[in-house]
């Protein structure tokens, strides 16, 4: 412990030197389309001629950043936890750098999959991979009878008056204005979160769902963990969307929607829906084929092209590559809902709140242990109360622990009570 102890100063340095570093690295922001982008295209699809759309990306030079990350790597103590971290953010950082430099051609692809992996990769535990699971839930949700779904679930809510309801949720949660809830006419998404700050696509339609989705994903989770990651003295750098967090963080995101019941059918098949046209685009489908299959799926044509856009952003629209973050939303909740089991049943539901205490991996919260119990990392000072009430989050886990116990093609329907 001494030795972890008397090697922070010299790892903080570092890490501060690594916040400063990547400050204009950017990946999501510049990689994105312009919302200028949408009109012509979706014009085009009107007169039934659509034409791919062209995207002017900026031409980057990372070379300093990717200098100064290096020499931190090297410098990094490689048996030292912090050390750890260090290197393996100064290389994730690099490696969104060199995606950055390559926008517009194919080689975002080869960068996008060494940070986000790809579809038909296996899931945790040797499971099936992204892209059968995808179909899964399109198949599921397809099957929906939808004359099920209740009165208020169909009824949108506009942009406008969600941004009410959510700054409210907001306010109310925090004791004060700590997040501001915005219209944006530029947004090409349906929403986008920072630490202070969520963007809401002026002129939008959303559900009730939404709202619920919005504020356990986007805001308790993204904000929240960008909030409590600027609490950290020694480690700064917690507070950043370093691209090896997005895994966990969206994984943590989405169970979060599953555990306060905030996630719907629709949800699960908006984002196996992507999946499987980041598959369709690095088999060569182009930016045309994939908005039809977003189409095909029930989306509207302004949707289509937001879905759309996601799997093409910096890469070339005419098939063959993709940017395939999108592929990390199934691989991520499979991983964070088995550490949260794993948790309870060690006995170690601290590593569970924790995990909020900034943006960290799976293995960041484990190597970390002895750095929070003494002190040099700082606990999360928020924490939504799914989080907090650790009965109620016991409770849900140790069902889920006995369930996957019970085999569900040996039950007879004289069980099930048919």
């Amino acid at each position: 412990m001494t030795d972890l102890i008397s090697d922070i100063p010299y790892h903080a340095a570092l890490d501060a030197r690594m916040v400063k570093a990547v400050r204009g690295i950017r990946l999501l922001s510049l990689a994105s389309w312009p919302a200028a982008a949408q009109a012509p295209f979706l014009e085009s699809y009107a007169r039934g001629q659509p034409v791919l759309p062209e995207i002017d990306y900026p031409k980057l030079d990372f070379a300093e950043a990717r200098g100064e990350l290096a020499q931190i790597a090297a410098a990094a103590d490689a048996s030292h936890p912090l050390g750890v971290y260090l290197r393996e953010s100064a290389q994730s950082w690099d490696t969104a750098a060199q995606l950055l430099e390559s926008l517009g051609s194919p080689t975002v692809t080869t960068h996008s999959i060494a940070l986000f992996g790809q579809p038909d990769e296996a899931l945790p535990g040797d499971g099936p991979t992204a892209r059968e699971a995808a179909r899964h839930f399109i198949d599921i949700a397809n099957d929906l009878d939808h004359e099920l779904l209740a009165p208020e679930e169909q009824i949108p809510v506009s942009a406008t008056a969600l941004q009410l309801q959510l700054q409210g949720d907001l306010d109310d949660f925090f004791g004060s204005r700590v997040i501001v809830v915005e219209l944006d006419p530029d947004l090409i998404a349906k929403a986008a979160a920072g630490a202070t700050r969520i963007r809401l696509r002026q002129g939008a339609a959303f559900s009730d769902y939404d709202r619920r989705q919005l504020l356990q994903h986007e805001a308790l989770v993204h904000s929240l963990t960008a909030l409590n990651g600027r609490e950290q003295i020694h480690l700064p750098s917690l507070a950043l969307s370093s691209p090896r967090v997005t895994a966990t963080q969206e994984g943590l995101a989405t169970f979060a929607e599953q555990i306060t019941g905030s996630i719907d059918i629709e949800r699960m098949k908006r984002i196996s829906l992507r999946i499987e046209a980041v598959a369709m685009a690095l088999d060569g489908a182009d930016f045309i084929q994939v908005f039809d299959y977003f189409i095909e799926a029930g989306q509207n044509p302004a949707e289509s092209f937001s879905s759309a856009q996601r799997v093409f952003r910096g890469v070339p629209t005419g098939g063959g590559a993709a940017f395939t973050k999108d592929t990390v939303y199934l691989r991520g909740l499979v991983g964070v809902h088995t550490f949260f089991r794993r948790s309870l049943q060690q006995d170690r539901l601290r590593l569970c709140r924790r995990l909020f205490a900034g943006k960290m991996t799976l293995g960041d919260v484990k190597a970390f242990e002895p750095l929070f119990d003494s002190g040099v990392l700082a606990l999360p000072r928020w924490l939504p109360h799914w989080v907090s009430r650790a009965n109620g989050l016991a409770g849900v886990l140790a069902f889920s622990l006995f369930a996957n116990r019970i085999r569900l093609d040996r039950i007879s329907e004289a069980e099930e009570g048919n």
